[in-house]
């Protein structure tokens, strides 16, 4: 199994979302979060005064599949966020150990 970390921009989560719906994903976690990349913060005006916004507002998004599914849900997320212009996000694919459903005690694959 792998769990996938994806970073995108907050707009883009309805679709990335329905993107890995309609790709067989089962559920996700998704985590509103803040931080900077190359991009390095901006500057922005509230009322006639000029501040900087060091950490950009992003969607941290959690989701556990297959090994096989890996790829193919990595290449969903990566189209599917995709706006061109920095800041769009990363992804990271880490190895699962184990994982078990609490309800039922399914483990592994089943569990997910």
């Amino acid at each position: 199994m792998k769990l996938i970390i994806a970073t995108i921009k907050p707009f883009k989560l309805e679709e990335v979302r329905e993107a890995l719906t309609e790709a067989g994903v089962r559920g996700l976690m998704v985590t509103e979060i803040k931080g900077f990349g190359a991009q390095s913060g901006h500057t922005e005006i509230y009322r006639g005064a000029e501040y900087v916004v060091n950490f950009v507002p992003k969607v941290k998004l959690e989701l556990v599949v297959a090994d096989g599914a890996a790829d193919q849900m990595v290449e969903v997320i990566s189209k599917t966020a995709q706006t061109g212009k920095i800041g769009d996000g990363k992804i990271f694919v880490l190895d699962v150990e184990q994982a078990v459903r609490v309800r039922t005690g399914e483990t592994g694959d089943d569990a997910i």
